[in-house]
C-alpha cells in the first residue's frame, strides 16, 4: 500500500500532517475526507472508528490515528534529516511537550467556537459559548508567547514539526476573529514566516483544490473508493 494520510476539509488540523510529509520528504498519496459529511460516514469509519482526522495509512497497511501520533511517526522517520530527534532525547521530549501544549491547550480552545458554528443552539447559549470560546483562545495565545519567549520557532533555533502543528490551528483565528494576533509579537511572527513556507503554501492549495507546487513527495489523491478496496483486499 502507499503511504497516504486522509485529511480533513474545510480547515483540518490535518494541515499541519500535510505539512510535515512535505518537510519529510518522503513518497506520499493523499485523500480528502469532507466534514462533516464523509468524515462521519460509514465508510470513513472503517479507517478511523471515531469519525475523525486525520489519519496516517502506511505502506504495510497499518493505520495511525491522531494529530500527536502521527507527527510524532513521521520525526522518528526524519531524525537523520534533523527533522526528529532520538527517542528520549531532550530535543524529543521537548517537541513533545510542545506537541502536548498545542493540542491540549490550543487546539481545545477553539471547540466552543466550532462547537457554536456546528451545532444549532439558542441565541444566548451561542453567544455564552462564543464568549467562553474567546476567553480560551485568548489565553492560549498569551500562554504560547510566553512559551516563545521570543524564539523564533517553537524549539528555539530552528523549525519542528511542532511549527507546522501549529500552523494548521493558528489559521483557525482568522477564520474566527478571535484576537488580533500582532498583540503576541513572537507568536505573529512565527505565524507570518510560516505562511511563506513552500510546504503551507502547498498545504493551503491542496485545501482549497488549487494547482499546488509540491517538493516531490506527494504522488497524488487516491479516492476513498479506492483506499477502502485496498484495505478489504489486506483484511
Amino acid at each position: 500500500m502507499a503511504l497516504t494520510l486522509f485529511y480533513g476539509v474545510p480547515e483540518g488540523c490535518s494541515f499541519g500532517s500535510i505539512v510535515a510529509l512535505e518537510w519529510s520528504g518522503a513518497k506520499y498519496h493523499l485523500c480528502r475526507v469532507q466534514m462533516p459529511e464523509a468524515v462521519s460516514s460509514e465508510d470513513y469509519r472503517h479507517i478511523n472508528p471515531v469519525g475523525e482526522t486525520p489519519t496516517l495509512m502506511l505502506p504495510d497497511g497499518r493505520l495511525i490515528s491522531e494529530s500527536m501520533a502521527i507527527l510524532g511517526h513521521i520525526a522518528a522517520k526524519t531524525v537523520n534529516k534533523g527533522l526528529g530527534f532520538e527517542p528520549g532525547s531532550p530535543d524529543d521530549d521537548r517537541l513533545r511537550q510542545m506537541l502536548a501544549f498545542l493540542n491540549t491547550s490550543f487546539f481545545n480552545a477553539f471547540s466552543p467556537l466550532w462547537y457554536s458554528i456546528e451545532h444549532d443552539l439558542a441565541p444566548d447559549a451561542k453567544q455564552a459559548l462564543r464568549d467562553y470560546g474567546i476567553a480560551k483562545v485568548e489565553r492560549a495565545h498569551a500562554d504560547l508567547e510566553t512559551l516563545l519567549d521570543g524564539k523564533q520557532w517553537l524549539l528555539g533555533d530552528k523549525r519542528s514539526f511542532a511549527d507546522a502543528y501549529f500552523m494548521g490551528i493558528a489559521r483557525w483565528n482568522d477564520f474566527h476573529k478571535v484576537v488580533d494576533r500582532r498583540q503576541f509579537p513572537a507568536l505573529n511572527s512565527l505565524y507570518q514566516r510560516m505562511l511563506e513556507d513552500p510546504a503551507v503554501r502547498f498545504a493551503h492549495a491542496i485545501e482549497h483544490q488549487e494547482e499546488a507546487l509540491s517538493a516531490g513527495g506527494f504522488q497524488g489523491h487516491l479516492s476513498m473508493d479506492d483506499m477502502l478496496g485496498e484495505i478489504r483486499k489486506a483484511a
